[in-house]
């Protein structure tokens, strides 16, 4: 527990004015980060030798309500094989807004953005290719958001 109080701090004092919100739990360590820094963290989190964090595990989207603002957070599963450390970023956005990708840094987020988008309709700037993943391309809608209709849109 303390090795964990110990990596908190030194996140926040390397990125701390980017962190919104750092919480701890079961171990795991996960930090809300400001959107705009999102990928200038993520390069040092996978060069700087401190961190190395060199796997990016998954990409998974959540939609936190209709009412919740920002509505959907994109989240980020790392894990470095030197340290054997865990950490998970959110990064929260509304609707309108967009996520920088990753992509350049991790190209396996490749897939796991396109399948972000296809579920939520969460889009990342400056994606290569940024197209429905699992669905069909004439799908309407976003099948994981939270007022998707049980049956579709279709009657």
């Amino acid at each position: 527990m303390e090795a964990q109080a110990t990596r908190r701090d030194i996140f926040e004092q390397r990125f701390g004015p980017h962190i919104l919100e750092a919480k701890e739990q079961w171990g795991e360590l996960t930090l809300v980060l400001a959107r705009e820094a999102l990928v200038s963290i993520c390069e040092v989190l996978r060069d700087d030798p401190a961190f190395d964090y060199k796997m990016l595990v998954d990409i998974c989207g959540v939609d936190r309500g209709v009412e919740a603002d920002p509505r959907f957070e994109v989240v980020y599963h790392l894990y470095s094989l030197t340290h054997r450390h865990r950490l998970r970023l959110k990064v929260r956005v509304n609707e309108d807004e967009t996520v920088p990708t990753v992509t350049g840094i991790w190209p396996n987020a490749n897939w796991y953005e396109c399948e972000v988008y296809d579920m939520f309709g969460v889009r990342f700037e400056g994606h290569p290719e940024l197209r429905r993943l699992l669905m069909p391309e004439e799908w309407e809608g976003y099948p994981l958001r939270k007022d998707y209709p049980l049956r579709g849109y279709r009657g």
